[in-house]
């Protein structure tokens, strides 16, 4: 969808850094998990080792186990090293840092200037490049879902700060006249708030 007003490039720009976000996320949170695994293993084989010595055991099936777990070891390292968790996370962190400057440009500009076309054209390109589609569709419907929230979520607090300046500036005005009490009405209003 083209993008024709300013405010239309910002909310574009929010929501594909978050996505962006959500991903670096999820592929962080991934490559812990395996690396927990290889500590895990690692100190499993280490305490069992121990405990073989102090046991003085020597039977054939409790020296295959040490063995058995440092393939393991080998085996999840592999993976880790196959999957490339850290090159796919630096992809989208550049993605990211030139997806927020040019939203930062595009929040000190009156219009869509030339120049900020440019580089919203290469922000796209780059977010493009830095995940699969299938796997972009999935982080921008969360990324747009998120925000949506925040932005309900916003809209409510500032009719409620709304409210409160409304029944403080009806306060102030009942009590330059003379009546101290608040209304019960603004009572009311203020148990709600609370």
């Amino acid at each position: 969808m083209e993008k024709r007003e300013l405010n239309q490039i910002i909310q574009d720009l929010k929501a594909k850094r978050d996505a962006l976000s959500l991903a670096h996320e999820e592929l962080k949170c991934e490559n812990d998990n395996w690396n927990k695994c290889v500590i895990i293993v690692s100190l499993t084989t280490g305490m069992f080792e121990s405990m073989k010595l102090q046991m003085r055991w020597n039977n054939s099936v409790v020296l295959l186990v040490p063995i058995a777990l440092s393939s393991i070891i080998a085996m999840i390292s592999a993976l880790i090293k196959f999957k490339n968790f850290p090159n796919q996370m630096e992809i989208i962190l550049q993605s990211q840092s030139l997806i927020t400057h040019t939203l930062n440009v595009a929040r000190n500009e009156e219009t869509i200037s030339p120049s900020l076309l440019t580089q919203y054209h290469e922000s796209l390109e780059k977010l493009e490049t830095s995940i699969y589609p299938d796997m972009r569709k999935k982080y921008m419907k969360a990324s747009h879902l998120n925000l949506i929230s925040i932005y309900k979520q916003e809209k409510k607090f500032y009719n409620e700060i709304d409210n409160i300046n409304k029944a403080t500036l009806e306060f102030s005005d009942d009590s330059s006249s003379g009546s101290s009490n608040p209304t019960r009405m603004d009572l009311h209003h203020e148990e709600n708030i609370l």
